[in-house]
């Protein structure tokens, strides 16, 4: 046999079996409904019971729709506190994180200005300095080309 032979032979088994699920599944499901129509009790105890089972389930329901409301209110509760929860640590963070930045700022400015005012200072006496030694200069030269005017 070749191999695409195989596989259309295991296609068909898979198929069949497939098949056979399905209508030993509905078959279980008609031939119970039959049995509880053509049961030997009357139409009255059969409606009974009937009844009986149709309430049986609505209760039932009844139970699982309110513990799925109860649970769905006791999360929706937790939700809600683990949300204000967070939203409150990320106001705290965001205060302090905006606080140290506002400090280092300020003291990041106090530096450049402290260190400004000082080179602004180095820089005035220096110039001092080089306006003095300027002068200094000048008066000598006069001095030296004075004996030669004369």
């Amino acid at each position: 046999m070749s191999n695409q032979e195989e596989q259309n032979q295991n296609q068909n088994q898979n198929i069949n079996s497939k098949d056979f699920l399905i209508g030993s599944l509905i078959g279980g499901i008609v031939g119970a409904s039959l049995a509880l129509i053509f049961a030997p009790k009357s139409g009255k105890d059969l409606r009974t019971d009937i009844n009986k089972g149709a309430e049986y389930v609505r209760d039932r329901a009844t139970d699982w729709k309110d513990v799925a409301y109860e649970k769905g209110t006791e999360w929706k509760d937790k939700a809600q506190e683990t949300s204000g929860e967070w939203t409150q640590k990320v106001t705290d963070k965001s205060q302090e994180l905006t606080e140290y930045v506002k400090d280092k700022s300020d003291e990041i400015k106090t530096r450049i200005n402290s260190l400004t005012d000082e080179k602004t200072k180095e820089a005035s006496e220096a110039a001092a300095e080089v306006a003095d030694a300027i002068e200094e200069a000048a008066d000598e030269l006069e001095k030296k080309a004075e004996p030669n005017t004369k």
